[in-house]
């Protein structure tokens, strides 16, 4: 039975949430602030957790920062906010997706199933063999990237992208199939936000130690090949 940790400081939608989620089969657990869904994050085991971004004492971005230190779980955001930076830098800190309230059960339960079904595509193909090219080496189960000996320090996104491209080694991704993978069928933004990307992981890898490694194909997208 899946689990799932609730936390949202408004008592009727969180019963709401559960008791939808109860009837699709889930085991949930709640937690009306910030810090209680920490600790109750810190020393339990879930499958996802849905993470309401206006929390009393600490705010849900704050919640969400504090996860990442030790969990890769799933987060989706749920947000009252429609503003563009509330949903990047939520995005940014390493949520896996967001949904704007009022919502539709109907949504939230389709969010759920795709992030739990990429997290489980992520289990059964990563293992302890690394990830090469030139220089480059990727753990996937250390979520740890070096770089001629020296560790390089990426976000969840950036770690992700920077994996799916080497898993396709010698293939030539579209922005849009890039899009789809790392950000979601469903994203609002455009394929500009595959490039932002890629220069950041440049920025990290390829610049400072004068490598080449992510190829741009003018007009379709990028490829990592063999030397």
């Amino acid at each position: 039975m899946r689990r799932i940790l609730i936390i949202e400081d408004e008592e009727k939608i969180a019963r709401f949430i559960e008791l939808e989620l109860k009837y699709e089969g889930y085991e949930v657990e709640k937690a009306f602030n910030g810090r209680d869904g920490l600790e109750i994050a810190k020393n339990q085991p879930f499958d996802l957790i849905l993470l309401d971004i206006m929390l009393p004492g600490i705010n849900g971005i704050e919640v969400l920062r504090r996860i990442r230190q030790f969990s890769d779980i799933p987060i989706i955001l749920l947000t009252a906010r429609d503003a563009v930076v509330d949903k990047v830098t939520g995005l940014d800190g390493g949520a896996d997706d967001y949904i704007t309230k009022p919502f539709a059960i109907e949504e939230l339960l389709a969010r759920i199933r795709v992030a739990l079904r990429k997290r489980n595509q992520v289990n059964q193909s990563t293992n302890s063999t690394q990830l090469t090219v030139g220089d480059l080496q990727l753990d996937p189960m250390k979520r740890e990237v070096w770089v001629k000996g020296n560790l390089i320090h990426l976000t969840k996104r950036e770690f992700d992208l920077l994996h799916y491209l080497l898993k396709n080694k010698n293939i030539v991704l579209s922005r849009e199939t890039i899009l789809e993978e790392i950000w979601g069928y469903d994203f609002a933004g455009d394929t500009n936000a595959v490039d932002v990307y890629i220069r950041y992981i440049r920025a990290k890898i390829e610049e400072p130690f004068r490598l080449k490694i992510i190829h741009t194909v003018r007009g379709v997208g990028y490829v990592i090949k063999d030397e």
